[in-house]
């Protein structure tokens, strides 16, 4: 008696999203490499004349970010009928992530940080800014995976916007780590 070995079907849109997240790491890369270049060429950092970020409150939003990867990480694994809550949760949870990066821009804005101030911050509004656009992007794909999953539920829709975003909160830690806990 032979055992037919069945391999499980990767669905498309899956694999269009690992490729996707593969070029936003060399994306990312780019960015930070920028950073740590310029970090590394002065003596000081941020240099004289520039305002640091503060750390308590970037870490409060943080922490509402990482909380959307296990509601996020809920939602893929909760049945049917939890998984738009699930969803909900982790876009409202996205959703004060970009209020606190909102609002602690204006504060370091209000201290004289720009992105014209000087190489830090040109450097911090970029790569917090294009972050700020993939939790975005983020949220906007899992409020049309959500939107749908009631008419058309789609497992490997929902797969692929949790591998995303995922993705941005692993980027964020990056980030955080590297322009607030060790600028």
């Amino acid at each position: 008696m032979s055992t037919v070995v069945r391999k499980k079907k990767v669905d498309p849109s899956v694999i269009g999203m690992i490729l996707f997240i593969t070029s936003e790491v060399m994306f990312f890369g780019g960015l930070l490499s920028a950073y740590f270049a310029a970090r590394g060429g002065h003596e000081a950092w941020p240099p004289k004349g520039e305002v640091a970020p503060g750390l308590v409150w970037p870490a409060v939003f943080t922490a509402a970010l990482l909380a959307s990867s296990v509601t996020q990480h809920r939602a893929l694994e909760a049945g049917t009928s939890r998984t738009r809550r699930w969803v909900a949760a982790t876009i409202v949870l996205g959703l004060v992530f970009l209020a606190g990066q909102a609002w602690e821009w204006t504060e370091l804005r209000s201290e004289g940080l720009s992105i014209s101030s000087g190489i830090f911050g040109t450097l911090f509004f970029t790569i917090t800014g294009a972050h700020g656009l993939h939790v975005i992007g983020g949220l906007a794909m899992l409020g049309v995976v959500a939107s749908r999953w009631a008419g058309d539920p789609r497992r490997d829709h929902l797969e692929a916007a949790t591998y995303y975003w995922h993705f941005v909160d692993v980027v964020w830690l990056v980030v955080f780590v590297s322009l607030y806990v060790r600028p």
